[in-house]
């Protein structure tokens, strides 16, 4: 005897399909509200860390981590802060693991203008590195073109980030202005002499690039 399969009506085809978009729209509207999370969150570390670096500097007359004078002020710290040279820049690199740029994290958070522990810079949202060091002769486009003073340096951040925060911030010119980028490759970075790796005056947004960026405090 002939049976009569049953199947799905278009009214309930209709609505999976419905129910598929609903979830797909969810996905890709959690997915962008991710990216923007992270990008409000590099640049609140960036304006953070600038505001900080300025009230130390205001308080104490020296540069943090290069402070020569935070190990006889914190006596009672446990790890005790090193001292800097008291030269008036910052020795090191923005992702070092000793040294002036390295400590600068230790006297802020002494002096309670950031928080966590210890020495280094924390994490930044894109699971890359936060740190800081002396700006001279980093990101030249030509000769005396570059950063000065202190920068504060954030690397992995994607590609997509890097070009919001840099319109954000600045002129969305990864070569120009008080934030640059660097285009991040397979060997380490060299804050002053890797500009080249950047080509062109735009960020690339092709899903899998990361860049270091940098800005001026």
């Amino acid at each position: 005897m002939y049976r009569k399969q049953s199947g799905f009506t278009l009214v309930e085809i209709a609505i999976v399909l419905v129910i598929i978009g609903l979830l797909l729209g969810g996905v890709l509207k959690g997915q962008e509200l991710i990216q923007s999370a992270k990008i409000k969150n590099v640049i609140a570390d960036f304006n953070g860390t600038t505001i900080a670096y300025y009230g130390y500097r205001d308080r104490y007359k020296a540069i943090p981590g290069d402070d020569k004078g935070a190990s006889a002020r914190w006596t009672s710290a446990n790890p005790a802060p090193a001292n800097g040279d008291g030269l008036g820049t910052l020795g090191g690199a923005f992702d070092a693991t000793s040294g002036e740029s390295f400590d600068f994290w230790h006297h802020l958070r002494l002096a309670g203008f950031v928080g966590g522990s210890g020495s280094g810079g924390p994490e930044n949202a894109y699971a890359g590195k936060l740190g800081v060091q002396d700006g001279a002769d980093s990101f030249h486009v030509v000769a005396g073109d570059g950063f000065k003073g202190v920068i504060i340096c954030a690397s992995k951040i994607a590609d997509k980030g890097a070009a919001a925060i840099d319109n954000q911030l600045d002129d969305g010119n990864p070569n120009t202005g008080i934030v640059r980028a660097i285009k991040e490759g397979t060997t380490a970075l060299v804050i002053d002499k890797d500009l080249a790796l950047t080509a062109g005056t735009v960020y690339e947004e092709t899903g899998n690039i990361t860049y270091t960026m940098c800005k001026s405090l």
